[in-house]
């Protein structure tokens, strides 16, 4: 379960925009800027409750750069920030989708991971494209309920997918 600080999210501790993704580039050094900050080494000195504090916030700054990290994390926590997503939920994918699924695990019994494994980078381009718009910072104003919907679709197809290969012997 995700946590939040005094009703502040990942996204506002680290000082950044609530997007899909997080543009990577700098989060390594608001990591260590926070750390510096919260780091519990640095309050050896302080009482009890500001020691409590900044150990308390130094893991949630661990905590973010992990979901930061990872893109998979990131998505799924941005839409959890929107009421979209809760914890281990359970998503019911579409009959299609589902049996397309069902080929892929047949071809992978057949063939093997490496034989199947460009139709695995296809279809995971194509879940990709069809909500590439929506991650795109320019976006972020224009996500409405039907755009915050195809995010969750596009991140649970790729979780299955991700189980699909998890799976499999490498």
């Amino acid at each position: 379960m995700w946590l939040y600080l005094c009703g502040m999210n990942y996204f506002e501790l680290y000082g950044i925009q609530e997007a899909p993704v997080v543009d990577r580039r700098g989060l390594a050094k608001k990591y260590f800027d926070l750390q510096k900050k919260y780091h519990p080494d640095f309050y050896t000195q302080a009482t009890e409750a500001e020691r409590e504090e900044a150990l308390r916030l130094s893991a949630l700054v661990n905590q973010a750069f992990r979901v930061f990290s990872n893109d998979d994390a990131t998505l799924a926590y941005f839409l959890e920030c929107r009421g979209h997503l809760s914890h281990d939920e359970k998503f019911t994918l579409p009959p299609d989708f589902l049996m397309e699924m069902m080929e892929l695990n047949e071809e992978l019994a057949e063939k093997g991971r490496e034989e199947v494994e460009g139709k695995i980078e296809s279809l995971e381009a194509s879940f990709k494209t069809e909500v590439e718009g929506y991650l795109r910072p320019e976006a972020l104003p224009s996500l409405d309920e039907r755009a915050l919907n195809d995010l969750k679709m596009y991140y649970f197809k790729k979780k299955y997918i991700s189980r699909i290969l998890d799976r499999l012997p490498d």
